[in-house]
């Protein structure tokens, strides 16, 4: 069995944001937060490793700013919905396989970014879902260039999701 409430698991969540340029703090956080020891504020992730629940809450945050525009990335402040470029919803899903993905790929097991006291008691049907290769958010990121689905993958020349062509979210094509 997974513990999901393990901080080892944000060792290797620190190094992919370093890697993919999710900037990042860990410091002690005095501000009122959505979900316990993380705060988005000025386009950085705060972590506060003395109040942090859930390392799998940080992948999850870090979601949001990496497919929020790049204009806003610098400005996004929680409460974030107030500005994004698509409704809550919309961006809730894009960030979800986003997630999906950032946690494949720092090798972070499912079940502590689906962990079970997230998701609104959803958490099981997410993750299974997302197993069995129904990708919510996919269209989104596919609409972006971030990643593919398999036919458009295959009609590029690049690797389907979960894989990601691109980890933050790119300029807007106006």
């Amino acid at each position: 069995m997974i513990d999901y409430k393990d901080h080892s698991y944000l060792a290797p969540i620190l190094k992919f944001f370093d890697q993919i340029g999710i900037a990042y703090q860990l410091t002690q956080i005095t501000e009122p937060m959505f979900l316990p020891g993380i705060r988005i504020q000025d386009g950085i992730l705060l972590i506060d490793t003395e109040h942090l629940l859930y390392p799998g809450d940080v992948i999850y945050e870090a979601g949001h700013l990496a497919v929020a525009p790049p204009e806003v990335r610098p400005k996004l402040t929680d409460p974030i919905k107030e500005q994004l470029d698509f409704d809550e919803a919309t961006h809730e899903m894009m960030t979800l396989a986003w997630a999906y993905a950032a946690a494949i790929k720092s090798e972070i097991p499912l079940e502590v970014l689906f962990h079970p006291d997230g998701y609104k008691g959803q958490h099981l049907q997410i993750m299974q879902g997302y197993q069995s290769g129904m990708y919510i958010g996919l269209p989104m990121l596919q609409w972006l260039g971030m990643a593919y689905d398999a036919n458009n993958a295959h009609q590029l020349g690049e690797k389907p999701f979960p894989e990601m062509k691109l980890w933050l979210r790119p300029p807007s094509i106006k």
